[in-house]
């Protein structure tokens, strides 16, 4: 893969092979509509997925942007294969016509799909064509030259004219791709911003020396960075013994072990990635809830400092409050405040409804999650930015007032301090752009995450439910933005008793925080202004950064898969279709960017997305 993502750096497609055992060939290759820019995220989303097919020896994956194959053979001048090559057709027609009007449309698709086949075969392997509102495209891989380009396409059109009069037809056999669709969905400028091919040559020779170097100095510095890193954990682990063993925040664990009935099973109210959490009674008859946490990696000791040392002195009516913990027993324990509700994702992804809140109560909701953030932000002596903002980290008490909980993620940032560079946590499609691939991490990170809460508590829907012709939900809540029917994104639950205009604004607001430009974003004081003062003018935004997804077919590894709906902002629209969860873009990524959520998916930037044996945590799964 490492090998891969340098070729498509400088030639937008390449092959590998690695003498193992089993030998192990590679290709990957970006269809030439795409910039540079967004080779390189199409890249970055397909290694995400192909690694899990592992220890699978052969496992192929179409986005409609890039392909990529791994294999235990060479298959580079494999342009067909009956076993493997399919069709996907999408499940609704084009248009409501009558039967001339569909005759007529299935002439024009089998019209356009022969004119793309033909120019692709023409120009080296890539074509568009499109006639009376169909559009194609026809991308060959580059290794199976003209011959095997002219054999995969004439079988890929034959059978995607079968997709016909549904709106959109994909065929994806071993050495091409071919796609017809009713919605322009390729882009004219990607092959001028290719590069001469002695540039990337001389490129790939600097890319490839400093590659060598980094290794020699990683296997130089990473025993002694080890060694500092233990040394420090130490080091903490023992400030934070000393420090909580002089306060009243210190329980004895034998106390919290009673008050929790020895953790008996019928206690507990909660499992997340760091623990599980019980209902306790205290010896006072005050009713707790007791945090168990996992004790045996280097991130037990950062959030636990963090839950202990930087949230312990706040208190806020929207925060959940940390009371104690204990820290000498066989295991660590946190103590909070009993909230008895359970989270808000609970209330409103409930699929039996056997609780729907009213719009007064959302709004209240959104409004009290809104305040305990702004005092986070900059209420408190310090300024925190919790990092994980989502509806199972807003807990609701016995009257649903809204309380922010789990700050193992919080960081704190200093007075002079513009942004934080730091490893990549929290849970993807709440993460913002700016810190999800360069790590740069503000008070808007929060307000992003909070604009996506607002949009799925007003729809009652998750952000990463997408939905055919509807997209994900900033995509949906964004097209109803913009023609003017935003009530209609509305939780169909509510069966219109809400003030159509209230929700307009409050989903206007969620779309204002989900903003890609950092600067556009509001702040959560202006964000509770416009929610509690009527008079306040509420800004037009612009439009969020979103990648959908959706699994099309849900086949084992050596079965081809398609991608249906990526769409980046401001760059390209490549739609695709296999990851159950969205990601965030922006549009102006470099080659490093790109490496970053590449890195995520195949684990080198795993201790952030693991639990605390180690084992992927729910976010790394849903990636």
């Amino acid at each position: 893969m490492e090998s891969l993502s340098l070729l498509i750096s400088t030639n937008h497609w390449g092959t590998y092979f690695v003498n193992s055992t089993p030998p192990m060939y590679g290709l990957a290759q970006c269809f030439q509509d795409l910039s540079h820019t967004d080779c390189l995220l199409c890249y970055a989303a397909s290694r995400t997925k192909l690694p899990r097919c592992l220890p699978s020896i052969s496992a192929r994956i179409y986005l409609d942007g890039c392909f990529l194959r791994y294999d235990n053979y060479s298959f580079y001048q494999e342009a067909v294969n009956p076993l493997m090559d399919t069709v996907n057709c999408s499940s609704t027609n084009g248009m409501v016509m009558d039967e001339v009007a569909r005759i007529e449309f299935v002439k024009t698709v089998g019209f356009v799909i022969e004119q793309v086949t033909r120019a692709a075969v023409a120009n080296g392997g890539f074509g568009l064509a499109d006639r009376k509102g169909v559009y194609a495209l026809a991308q060959c891989w580059n290794s199976v030259g003209s011959h095997g380009c002219t054999e995969c396409l004439e079988k890929a059109g034959k059978a995607v004219k079968g997709c016909a009069p549904r709106r959109e037809g994909r065929g994806l056999n071993a050495g091409c791709y071919l796609r017809y669709s009713t919605e322009k969905f390729y882009n004219n400028r990607g092959e001028a911003e290719k590069g001469s091919g002695q540039t990337g040559v001389i490129v790939a020779s600097v890319l490839s020396a400093a590659a060598f170097l980094m290794l020699f100095l990683f296997a130089a510095f990473a025993g002694y960075g080890r060694l500092l890193k233990i040394k420090k954990e130490c080091s903490n682990l023992g400030q934070i013994s000393t420090s909580i063993s002089r306060t009243s925040l210190n329980f004895k664990y034998e106390t919290l072990e009673k008050a929790t009935d020895y953790f008996n099973p019928s206690r507990k109210i909660g499992q997340g990635g760091a623990g599980s959490v019980y209902k306790g009674t205290l010896p006072n008859g005050k009713t707790v809830a007791v945090k168990r946490l996992i004790f045996n990696t280097s991130h037990w000791v950062e959030e636990f400092f963090n839950e202990v040392n930087l949230i312990s002195g706040i208190q806020h009516k929207n925060l959940v409050q940390l009371l104690g913990c204990s820290i000498e027993g066989p295991e660590s324990l946190l103590v909070y405040e009993y909230v008895p509700n359970r989270g808000l994702d609970q209330f409103i992804f409930d699929k039996n409804k056997v609780k729907i809140l009213s719009w007064e109560q959302r709004f209240d909701i959104i409004v009290g999650t809104a305040e305990g953030l702004a005092y986070l932000h900059g209420g408190a002596q310090v300024r925190i930015i919790h990092r994980d903002i989502k509806g199972s980290n807003v807990l609701l008490d016995e009257n649903l007032t809204p309380k922010i909980a789990d700050f193992g993620l919080a960081r704190c940032l200093a007075a002079d301090e513009t942004h934080l560079s730091t490893g990549i946590a929290g849970t993807l499609g709440y993460m913002a752009p700016e810190y999800l691939v360069r790590g740069q991490l503000t008070e808007k990170a929060d307000v992003f995450s909070f604009g996506v809460l607002v949009l799925e508590i007003v729809c009652g829907r998750r952000n990463n439910a997408f939905i055919e012709d509807r997209g994900s939900l900033l995509q949906t809540v964004w097209n109803l933005y913009r023609t003017g029917k935003l009530a209609e994104a509305v939780d169909p639950f509510l069966r219109e008793k809400f003030p159509a205009k209230e929700a307009s604004h409050v989903l206007q607001i969620g779309l204002l925080c989900t903003q890609a430009s950092v600067a556009l974003r509001p702040s959560m004081d202006e964000i509770v202004q416009m929610l509690t003062n009527r008079d306040c003018e509420i800004p037009i935004p612009t439009k969020p950064p979103f990648l959908s997804a959706n699994v099309l077919e849900t086949a084992s590894c050596n079965k081809s898969y398609s991608i249906n709906s990526l769409v980046l902002n401001a760059v390209t629209k490549m739609e695709a279709s296999y990851t159950s969860g969205p990601l965030v873009w922006t549009a102006q990524m470099g080659y490093q960017e790109a490496r970053i959520l590449a890195k995520v998916g195949s684990g080198e930037i795993s201790n952030d997305f693991q639990d605390k044996q180690g084992k992927p945590s729910t976010t790394m799964l849903n990636l």
